[in-house]
C-alpha cells in the first residue's frame, strides 16, 4: 500500500483528496490551522469578498458567483434540452473560445467520450482545417465573457463567411451559430444583429472559474453530455465548502499554499490514469492566471505521464488526479505524488476553484484579476496597425530560422544548451509554440526531452491559447522564467472577414507582441521560426535530442 493510501484521507460527495495533511505538517506552523482560526472557509463559502484584502474586495464582489453558480446554472437546463432539440440537425458542435470560456468545455467532452471541436488559435491552417470540417452539419458555440476576444471574434467572422459562400442566407447562417456571453456584452448585441441563438452567463464569475456556467455547458450539452450530472456533482460537495474538517478543498487549498510558502512553488499535474481526461489544461489556466501576479505564484506544470520527466523535483508539489479508485489502487498512478486528488469531474472543478482561492488568501494576492494579460494584446493591436518589427536571424540553420540575443552560440545545439544550461536555480523553461496544435502535434514531444536535459520544470503551451492562462504568470509571477518561442510559416494563409489583416498576421502579430512583452523584462527569450513546420520540427526535436547526450 502507497505512502499515500495509508496516510491520512480528508473526503467529501466521493472527492477525496490524499497527501494534503502530510504537506501541511511539512511547515513551520500548520497552514490549514491558521485558515481555520481565521475563520476562512465558512467566509469564503459565505462569499466574504475581504479574504485577500482591500485592494482586491472590489473585484473579488463581483467574483465570487462561483461558489454556488451550479445553483443558478440548473435555470439553463430547459433552455439547453430545448436548444438542442431545436439543432438536433447539426451535429458537429464546434467552439470559439479562449481560456476559461474553452478549457471546462473540452476536458467535460474528452472526459465523458463527447465530440466537441475546440477552436482556440488563430493558426490559419487549424481554423481552415475546421472550417472545411461538415460545415453544413457545423453549429458555431461562440464563447466570450467580454463580447470582445478578438481571436473569437475572428473565428465567428470566418465561419459565417463560410456558411454563406455555402450558399445559405443571412438567416440561414445565423441558426449556425449559439452566442455564450455576459449581459450587456457586445456580443450580445451581434447575436441578435445575426438572427443567432443567445445563453447569458452568470455575470458574476470570472472566465476562469466559469466551467459550471454557460460556457462550461451549452458547448457540453450541445456536444451530448448530461450537464445536470455534473451540476449534482458539484452541488453535493458544495455542502462540505464551509466546513472545517472533512472538507477536501480546503485541504488542497491548504496544502497549494504551505508547499509554495515553503519554495515549493511549481505544480506538477499528473493524470492517474483513472477517468478523467485533460483537467491539467484546465486546472493550468486556473492556477497560473489566478496566482501569477506581482511577483509571486504557483506555477502549474502539466505532465504528460506519471513516468515523465519534470514529475517531480525540490521545488515541485506533485498532485496527481483523476476520477475513480480501483480497489487496492495507487493514488499518484504510479509516481512519487505528494497529494492525490481523485473524484467526480463535477466535484473536481469546485475543489479546484474553492482551493485556488484558498492559496490567494495564503499567498496575499487576488485571485480574480489578471493585470498582465492586457500587456501582450495591446502590444498585438499596436503590430496590427502599424506593422510588424522588422527581425533579421541571428542564423538559418536547415529549416528553422534562429533568433538569439547578441552573444549567444552560432548552432542550433549550441543555442539550445545555451538556453537550458542558463535557467535559473528556482527557475523554469517555457515553451511557446505559435503553430497548429494539431497538425503540428510533435512540437509537444519537447517538453518532456528539454525537462530531461535540463533537470527543471518545463511547460508547453500552444499560442495564443497560453496567452489566457499561464501568460499571465510569466510576465506577472516571478521572474525567473526562460522562454523559447516557436512561429512557423503558413502554407496558405487564411483572410479574417472585413478585417485588414489575414488569421496568419493576427497570429504573428501575437506573437511579435508576447516578445515584446517579456524582453521589456530581460528574460531570457529564444525564438525559432519554422521555414517549413514538418521538417523544423523534426529538426528541433533531434536537436534537443542531443542535449540528453
Amino acid at each position: 500500500m502507497s505512502d499515500l493510501l495509508a496516510g491520512p484521507v480528508e473526503a467529501a460527495a466521493g472527492l477525496s483528496v490524499h497527501g494534503a495533511d502530510t504537506v501541511d505538517k511539512s511547515a513551520p506552523a500548520s497552514t490549514r490551522d491558521a485558515l481555520v482560526s481565521a475563520g476562512v472557509p465558512g467566509r469564503l463559502a459565505e462569499k466574504d469578498p475581504t479574504l485577500w484584502g482591500s485592494d482586491a474586495e472590489a473585484e473579488a464582489k463581483v467574483r465570487l458567483g462561483w461558489v454556488d453558480t451550479h445553483l443558478r446554472s440548473r435555470e439553463l437546463l430547459p433552455q439547453l434540452a430545448e436548444l438542442k432539440a431545436e439543432l438536433g440537425d447539426l451535429d458537429h458542435v464546434v467552439l470559439a473560445g479562449m481560456g476559461g470560456s474553452s478549457l471546462a468545455p473540452e476536458v467535460i467532452a474528452r472526459t465523458l467520450g463527447r465530440q466537441l471541436t475546440v477552436l482556440d488559435t488563430t493558426d490559419p491552417g487549424q481554423v481552415r482545417a475546421a472550417l472545411a470540417d461538415r460545415l453544413e452539419r457545423t453549429v458555431v458555440v461562440v464563447a466570450s465573457k467580454s463580447g470582445s476576444t478578438v481571436e473569437t471574434d475572428s473565428h465567428r467572422r470566418a465561419y459565417r463567411q463560410a456558411f454563406l459562400d455555402a450558399g445559405m442566407t443571412e438567416a440561414e447562417a445565423g441558426r449556425h451559430f449559439v452566442i455564450v456571453t455576459d449581459p450587456g456584452s457586445p456580443l450580445e448585441a451581434t447575436a441578435a444583429e445575426m438572427g443567432a441563438f443567445c445563453v447569458l452567463a452568470d455575470p458574476n464569475v470570472g472566465g476562469r472559474y466559469s466551467a459550471l456556467t454557460a460556457f462550461g455547458l451549452v458547448p457540453s450539452a450541445l456536444a451530448g453530455v448530461d450537464v445536470a450530472a455534473l451540476l449534482d456533482e458539484a452541488d453535493a460537495l458544495a455542502a462540505s465548502l464551509g466546513g472545517d474538517r472533512d472538507n477536501p478543498a480546503l485541504a488542497l487549498g491548504a496544502a497549494l499554499g504551505a508547499a509554495a510558502t515553503m519554495g515549493r512553488d511549481k505544480i506538477a499535474l499528473v493524470s492517474d490514469g483513472t477517468g478523467i481526461d485533460g483537467l491539467g489544461d484546465w486546472a493550468e489556466q486556473l492556477i497560473a492566471e489566478s496566482t501569477g501576479k506581482a511577483g509571486v505564484g504557483i506555477l502549474p506544470v502539466v505532465v504528460e505521464s506519471p513516468g515523465s520527466p519534470g514529475a517531480t523535483g525540490d521545488d515541485v508539489l506533485t498532485v496527481t488526479y483523476g476520477g475513480a479508485l480501483a480497489a487496492g489502487a495507487v493514488p499518484g498512478g504510479g509516481t512519487d505524488a505528494d497529494v492525490a486528488v481523485n473524484g467526480p469531474l463535477g466535484a473536481q472543478f469546485l475543489t479546484w476553484e474553492y482551493a485556488t482561492a484558498i492559496a490567494g488568501v495564503v499567498l496575499g494576492i487576488d485571485p480574480f484579476n489578471q493585470p498582465n494579460v492586457t500587456e501582450s494584446k495591446e502590444n498585438t493591436n499596436k503590430i496590427l496597425a502599424s506593422g510588424p518589427p522588422a527581425e533579421t536571424p541571428s542564423f538559418t540553420e536547415g529549416a528553422i530560422e534562429v533568433y538569439a540575443p547578441q552573444g549567444a552560440p552560432g548552432d542550433l545545439a549550441g543555442v539550445l544548451r545555451w538556453l537550458v544550461d542558463g535557467l535559473d536555480e528556482g527557475g523554469y523553461l517555457a515553451v511557446m509554440a505559435y503553430l497548429d496544435r494539431f497538425a503540428d502535434a510533435d512540437a509537444a514531444r519537447l517538453r518532456p526531452l528539454l525537462a530531461e536535459a535540463a533537470g527543471r520544470p518545463v511547460t508547453f503551451g500552444w499560442g495564443p491559447r497560453f496567452l489566457h492562462s499561464t501568460g499571465q504568470y510569466h510576465k506577472g509571477g516571478p521572474q525567473v522564467g526562460s522562454y523559447l518561442q516557436l512561429t512557423g510559416a503558413a502554407e496558405t494563409d487564411l483572410p479574417v472577414p472585413e478585417k485588414p489583416y489575414t488569421f496568419g498576421e493576427l497570429q504573428a502579430a501575437q506573437a511579435a507582441g508576447d516578445r515584446q512583452a517579456l524582453a521589456g523584462r530581460e528574460r531570457p527569450l529564444l525564438r525559432l521560426h519554422l521555414t517549413d513546420r514538418s521538417a523544423g520540427v523534426a529538426q528541433l526535436l533531434d536537436a534537443v535530442g542531443t542535449l540528453r547526450a
